[in-house]
């Protein structure tokens, strides 16, 4: 969504910061009770996962779902759909690959892992689509466009004034 590498790297920290925070509290949620304990383990949580999937981000999935966006939408298609796309493929490659990671964080490298890998992509996924498409997209590109306003509107608020 940036002009230029560094305004990208922003969003791409925004938008992945919010989903794991929302994700997290989620699965802590589906997990165990809202107590004291579930937010220590959130807290504790947070950072490993929001690492695995910053890197995730930028150079798996992103990139990946960009290009599969590109193959399948029109360049002088809606914006919105643009968006729509390129989160939808998002949100499936980033489901996919994190699941693995709270799979493997919560039963290891043990005969459970490819049960709990299944049952976590499907809770994740029916989490994940409508919170990255109604709240964290929604909220990481107003906070975005506050922060970096497109040229033509700071132009033109700058004139108004």
């Amino acid at each position: 969504m940036g002009k230029n590498k560094k305004e990208n790297l922003i969003f791409t920290t925004m938008m992945c910061a919010l989903m794991v925070v929302g994700m997290t509290i989620y699965n802590v949620l589906l997990m165990q009770s809202l107590s004291v304990e579930a937010l220590r383990t959130m807290a504790i949580g947070f950072v490993p996962a929001f690492i695995v999937a910053l890197v995730l981000d930028i150079f798996v999935v992103g990139p990946l779902a960009k290009k599969i966006a590109g193959r399948l939408v029109s360049p002088n298609a809606p914006m919105i759909q643009k968006v729509l796309t390129i989160s939808g493929f998002m949100v499936l490659g980033m489901v996919i690959g994190m699941s693995m990671y709270g799979a493997l964080t919560h039963v290891g490298f043990t005969s459970g892992l490819g049960g709990a890998y299944i049952h976590s992509l499907w809770t994740n996924f029916i989490c994940a689509l409508p919170l990255q498409l109604v709240i964290v997209g929604p909220v990481t590109r107003a906070i975005f466009m506050k922060m970096f306003p497109p040229q033509g509107a700071s132009a033109s608020t700058q004139a108004a004034a």
